[in-house]
């Protein structure tokens, strides 16, 4: 069976992992627990008085360098259902107007694409904006890729089915969009 999913689902207020705070700059390590205490409102340290005793310094024992694997380890392979979900979710809610995808729709897809966007199965007149939720796809070859997705609107759950297609170019491209509504009619 080759159905994978691909998102992890996050507790809301945390942030995406390899992000960094505006004002800590790129080299600076993010503070440990129990390193330096904390700054009064004054900006002063508060001395070390009951309770509060000065800590020790710990020593390593072992100051050999840590080793390196000896095997090379290489990153997975980079699957774009997230990048396309996040664009035709982007064209189906009306942020983002249909030519949005024109360089990354092949074949019949940007006509569908745009067929849909004109109903506008997704967008919403007010409330929660819609999000993907889950994603999954199923791999049918290693150059075609059948991606779903959740999306949700407030309490309301929806359907984003498209397939992906890798060109001689390399590029990933979508070949077929669906919203599990009415079906565009042959115009060929």
């Amino acid at each position: 069976m080759n159905k994978v999913m691909t998102r992890l689902q996050r507790r809301s207020g945390t942030r995406p992992t390899g992000r960094r705070e505006a004002t800590r700059p790129g080299g600076t390590p993010p503070r440990t627990p129990g390193g330096t205490p904390p700054r009064t409102a004054s900006g002063a340290r508060p001395p070390a008085g009951p309770g509060r005793t000065p800590r020790a310094r710990i020593r390593p024992t072992d100051t050999r360098p840590p080793t390196t694997p000896t095997t090379p380890t290489t990153p997975p392979a980079l699957v774009p259902t997230d990048f396309f979900a996040e664009r035709l979710l982007a064209v189906l809610t009306g942020r983002r107007p249909v030519h949005f995808m024109l360089g990354h729709t092949r074949g019949r897809a940007y006509d569908e694409l745009a067929w849909l966007a004109e109903r506008g199965p997704l967008r919403t007149a007010r409330g929660p904006q819609p999000v993907v939720h889950d994603l999954g796809y199923y791999e049918v070859h290693p150059d075609a890729l059948e991606v779903f997705a959740r999306i949700t609107t407030g309490n309301r759950l929806s359907a984003l089915a498209f397939r992906l297609e890798r060109g001689q170019d390399q590029r990933w491209r979508c070949t077929a969009v669906d919203t599990g509504g009415p079906r565009r009619p042959d115009t060929d």
